[in-house]
């Protein structure tokens, strides 16, 4: 019965999470949203008590996503005993006293920055992890969290980074949609970031798959017709070429969630 229980806690867990994370990015702008938060926090904090934070023999690959995915979302979340925990881990990597293992180690970093008190110091702890580092997988979770955080100036940092030569050409559109994927301000702060680089990302990526994944993943997120207009406009301008079924794709997909929130945002 027990090992019945912790399956379903695996399966349902994850298919819940994928569906509340939709509805996060929706209407993480809205006052509604710190409701939401208790929410998540009563659903998962009793999944990862069953879980665990530690591997067990008899874990399979899908723990330990579920175990990641169930960190970064109650820190997501401001559940303050994950939080604690997630820095209590951190101070130990950082010192060398113990590693955080590698399946929950991006969860961590993420929870980390995002629920700081020192926001700038973890983020030059984990650029340094990042410089210290030959291991491309450590260096992509680094990279995928540094813009994480609240703070637009650090945001605005790690887009900078994203197109520098420390970061591969391949990773630099996830590193950006990462910075947008962190709430309303940061998606718009992306936007505007890319929208002022667009020359340089065309010249980049010659319109191929990473240029129509980076368009997709900055634009879609959106959900008002007043930034519906604004894509439209600029790629109406700035041709995309060999995107422009992406650019349609994001277009339908920003006007479908202004829809959805204009019916069901009271």
């Amino acid at each position: 019965k027990q090992w019945y229980q912790r399956r379903v806690a695996i399966t349902a867990g994850g298919s819940i999470n994928t569906n509340l994370s939709e509805l996060a990015s929706l209407f993480n702008h809205l006052p509604c949203f710190t409701q939401f938060k208790t929410m998540r926090r009563m659903i998962f904090s009793r999944i990862l008590s069953e879980v665990g934070w530690e591997k067990t023999e008899s874990d399979g690959h899908t723990d330990s996503l579920l175990r990641s995915m169930l960190i970064g979302t109650l820190g997501k979340s401001d559940d303050q005993e994950v939080v604690s925990k997630c820095h209590e881990l951190f101070e130990k990597h950082i010192s060398g006293a113990d590693q955080i293992p590698a399946d929950i180690r991006g969860a961590v970093y993420s929870t980390v920055i995002k629920c700081s008190t020192d926001e700038e110091n973890v983020y030059n702890q984990l650029l340094s992890l990042f410089e210290k580092t030959d291991l491309h997988e450590e260096r992509d979770r680094v990279q995928r969290v540094l813009g994480s955080g609240p703070s637009a100036e650090l945001r605005a940092k790690t887009l900078e980074f994203a197109i520098s030569d420390k970061v591969r050409s391949n990773d630099t559109p996830f590193v950006i949609a990462a910075v947008g994927h962190s709430g309303w301000e940061g998606r718009d702060q992306t936007w505007k970031f890319v929208k002022n680089k667009y020359l340089m990302f065309l010249e980049r990526y010659t319109g191929g798959f990473l240029f129509q994944r980076l368009i997709q993943e900055v634009c879609n997120g959106f959900t008002n017709m007043k930034m519906y207009d604004d894509v439209k406009d600029f790629f109406e301008k700035n041709k995309a070429p060999s995107a422009e079924r992406t650019v349609k794709q994001s277009l339908e997909s920003i006007k479908l969630r202004s829809g959805w929130l204009d019916r069901d945002a009271e």
